[in-house]
């Protein structure tokens, strides 16, 4: 987007909370197209894809915390990239702080409207597939941590672009564990679930030790 005050606003300045479903809203268009067409993003060994957060900027969410410490304690910070996606589009995590991404209050997981959430799963997954296919030589591994609709779009999005994730978490015995076993607000429960986080843990340990230990030695 051509227009650099479209996306950074001027120090001091207050910018309006945008309430409305941010997926149809053209602030969230002109942010994505910046990033597809203009942005450069820094090649990383991975890319880990985290759904965004009601919290803004996304890092001080305290479940964004939690995810970001343990990735932090098993990979170094030259390995991995950091991407946020969902109801904001696809955002490298550097970008949180940039107009709108910061600047709006919208959940999914309360919306009732089914026809709301069928454009979300439509636009969200054209937009993974861009940034994936955008970033295809970018990264040589894709993580996703993600439930839900959240999910179904980066699965989605991965096979419109032909650019495959590698490991998708929490697993689907695990999120069919929680089902079953936990009385939940929403029926898959929440990434930040010790549960979760503890397979999230043990599953990138895994991975480094198969994928990167032997690269570097």
């Amino acid at each position: 987007m051509g227009d650099k005050n479209d996306t950074h606003l001027p120090p001091g300045s207050t910018a309006p909370l945008l309430t409305d479903p941010p997926f149809y809203l053209p602030e969230f268009e002109r942010s994505y197209r910046y990033i597809i067409d203009e942005y450069d993003v820094t090649p990383k060994e991975i890319a880990i894809f985290m759904p965004c957060a009601v919290r803004k900027p996304y890092s001080t969410s305290p479940s964004h915390q939690l995810i970001r410490m343990i990735i932090s304690q098993v990979f170094c910070p030259e390995q991995y990239h950091i991407v946020i996606f969902g109801t904001c589009g696809i955002v490298p995590a550097e970008l949180e702080e940039m107009y709108p991404f910061a600047h709006y209050k919208y959940m999914l997981g309360k919306c009732k409207d089914e026809k709301v959430k069928e454009d979300f799963l439509i636009i969200e997954t054209g937009r993974v597939a861009g940034y994936l296919e955008k970033t295809r030589d970018i990264y040589t591994y894709r993580i996703g941590y993600c439930l839900g609709i959240f999910r179904e779009a980066l699965i989605r999005g991965s096979k419109e672009s032909g650019v495959p994730i590698d490991m998708i978490l929490p697993t689907r015995d695990m999120i069919n564990k929680i089902i079953e076993e936990e009385d939940c607000v929403f029926e898959e429960g929440s990434l930040s679930m010790d549960e979760y986080l503890g397979e999230f843990c043990e599953q990138l340990i895994m991975f480094r030790n198969a994928h990167l230990t032997a690269k570097q030695k």
